[in-house]
């Protein structure tokens, strides 16, 4: 399920932020560069999600680290000072125009590594 939501959430990011770019880059170029950035997290989190093993792993867990800083900071100063983000992009106000879905992913995506890691690390021994 979470590999499925950020699936959802890479393709939605990747057509957003394409089409703001195409469209309407000079009215807030941060703002649409951002979400492109977002866009990339998803997709490179949604693969490492999907590849497992210890390579897809690391690769998700630094992604969802990013993203968790992003949303965070971009969250932040969305709040405190919108003059930075006169449009939004998908980390503005913690993800507010999305539900705050960008804003729990990461965290449950964490969680789930650091459970599914615990689970193999104590799963039967090697034979």
């Amino acid at each position: 399920m979470l590999i499925a939501v950020y699936l959802l959430f890479a393709i939605a990011a990747t057509c957003r932020a394409g089409y703001q770019l195409a469209t309407r880059f000079d009215e807030a170029p941060v703002a649409y560069l951002l979400s492109a950035v977002a866009a990339v997290i998803y997709i490179v989190a949604t693969v490492g999600l999907a590849r497992g093993g210890s390579g897809g792993r690391r690769t998700a867990y630094g992604c969802l680290t990013v993203e968790l800083v992003g949303v965070l900071a971009v969250g932040f100063l969305s709040v405190f000072d919108p003059a930075l983000f006169p449009h939004d992009t998908v980390w503005s106000k913690f993800g507010q125009g999305y539900g705050y879905v960008p804003l729990v992913l990461p965290v449950l995506g964490l969680l789930w590594l650091r459970r599914t890691r615990q689970v193999q690390s104590f799963g039967p021994p090697a034979t």
